[in-house]
């Protein structure tokens, strides 16, 4: 059986008032969705994303919003903190190879980021699927690999 998110326990979870560049660049994704749900494309065919994520000690992804059923590794484990859509912190530990698959009916999606926490580099590889309920959202060029763009 496939894991989903809902079934990782937070080591924390709270509802409080983001601070104020959190909160518009929340509010500016609301307005402008971004489909960057990687910091890199990797690759792209006709029924897949390959994304990977390298985030250093401190560092932050940006709110994007997943609309395509998608899976996610956690290539090399970490310690990391999200801010959900329903206005929810929470922080998650992450094992190596641990693996979360998610699912989108029609109109349906999810906004969060996710900051590094650790003491150290983490990474993620996350693929989402052409083919699922909702149209795949634009990407920049500037996310693609080079090889992948051409």
């Amino acid at each position: 059986m496939a894991l989903t998110m809902l079934d990782k326990k937070a080591l924390r979870a709270e509802q409080k008032a983001w601070p104020p560049e959190i909160a518009a660049e929340f509010e500016r994704e609301a307005r402008e969705h971004n489909g960057c749900v990687g910091t890199t494309l990797l690759s792209q065919s006709d029924r897949v994303r390959v994304w990977i994520i390298h985030l250093a000690p401190g560092e932050r992804i940006g709110f994007h919003r997943h609309v395509l059923d998608y899976f996610w590794t956690s290539v090399n484990g970490g310690h990391a903190c999200q801010h959900l859509m329903d206005g929810t912190t929470v922080e998650h530990t992450y094992v190596p190879g641990e693996t979360r698959h998610e699912t989108y009916g029609p109109g349906e999606y999810k906004v969060h980021d996710l900051e590094n926490l650790g003491d150290r580099e983490m990474i993620f590889n996350t693929i989402e699927f052409l083919d699922s309920a909702n149209e795949a959202l634009p990407v920049p060029d500037r996310v693609r690999l080079a090889a992948a763009a051409a």
